[in-house]
């Protein structure tokens, strides 16, 4: 809760007048506990579940042709009784683990210095943070992501989150509820390293969330921003971690390559990319290496 009463105090305490975003900042939240503002998290994530993996959903389940050349594993098709288990799946987490878990970690937030004061944090503070925290994060991620892998990780908890071989936007959050407790550190990692405002940390907490179901919804449509971000996996990247499955040890990160490339758990991809790119310049040719002629259908070049 902010400590001023009026706009003319809040002015004062800062020696200039508020900017609009500060008025606006001021207007919502002033009469807000800071716990109370920590727990607008909970409806986020439950919007960011719900509402952002919708459009490529009803895409896949449309199945229209404009679409489907972009779907990297085409072959696999799930009905609307299937997908919409994922979400009720989903649910059930959220609700049971994800919430109560949002409810009862606001005193660590507290203890880091995450703050709801003003002055606000400029532009290039925020988005300064968000990259500490996206770094962070990813590499936190790719160790524990790749304990997971081993025998005793995978068939104890990280299983579940592999019944997706070809994954959906839905199907981001769905695991054991032992991986979503322990997935939470990395991302709670950055903010305490490098602590913000409450405002840097929903947005934080919404563009992670965002990422991990574009990667997860099956489709690499090559308009996608994230295209133009350095070293950014994407959809197609982390797809074929879940084709390979269980015996996956590939494409461990979760947003950025650069972990896989310097440990050298990128080698099973790059080798399929390579061999896919060769198979479709001979069928664009329509020879082997031999010589003779061959057919392969379009959707076969796809990662499926």
């Amino acid at each position: 809760m902010l400590p001023y009463a009026t706009l003319d105090e809040a002015a004062a305490a800062l020696g200039r007048n508020l900017t609009v975003a500060e008025t606006l900042w001021f207007n919502y939240s002033a009469k807000k506990s800071d716990y109370c503002l920590y727990c607008h998290n909970i409806l986020f994530l439950f919007l960011l579940f719900s509402v952002v993996p919708l459009p490529v959903v009803f895409i896949s389940l449309w199945r229209s042709g404009g679409f489907d050349k972009y779907k990297i594993q085409p072959k696999v098709k799930l009905s609307p009784s299937e997908t919409f288990k994922c979400y009720k799946d989903v649910m059930f987490m959220f609700f049971f683990v994800v919430g109560p878990l949002q409810l009862v970690s606001y005193p660590s937030v507290k203890m880091i210095g995450i703050r709801t004061s003003l002055p606000l944090p400029s532009g290039w503070e925020v988005f300064l943070q968000l990259v500490v925290y996206f770094m962070v994060e990813d590499f936190t991620n790719y160790w524990i992501h790749r304990f997971l892998h081993g025998k005793w990780g995978y068939e104890k908890i990280h299983k579940v989150h592999h019944e997706y071989t070809a994954p959906i936007g839905f199907a981001a959050p769905y695991a054991h509820w032992a991986e979503i407790l322990i997935l939470g550190i990395p991302s709670f990692l950055g903010p305490a390293m490098v602590p913000g405002h409450m405002i840097t940390f929903w947005l934080w907490i919404a563009l992670r969330q965002i990422e991990a179901i574009e990667t997860h919804s099956g489709y690499d449509f090559p308009w996608t921003p994230t295209k133009y971000i350095p070293f950014y996996g994407g959809a197609d990247y982390h797809d074929y971690h879940h084709y390979v499955g269980g015996q996956s040890q590939s494409n461990f990160a979760s947003v950025f390559t650069y972990c896989d490339f310097i440990y050298g758990t990128d080698k099973g991809y790059r080798f399929q990319k390579k061999l896919l790119w060769k198979l479709k310049k001979g069928v664009e040719n329509g020879v082997d290496q031999n010589g003779g002629s061959y057919y392969v259908p379009t959707q076969d070049l796809k990662s499926d």
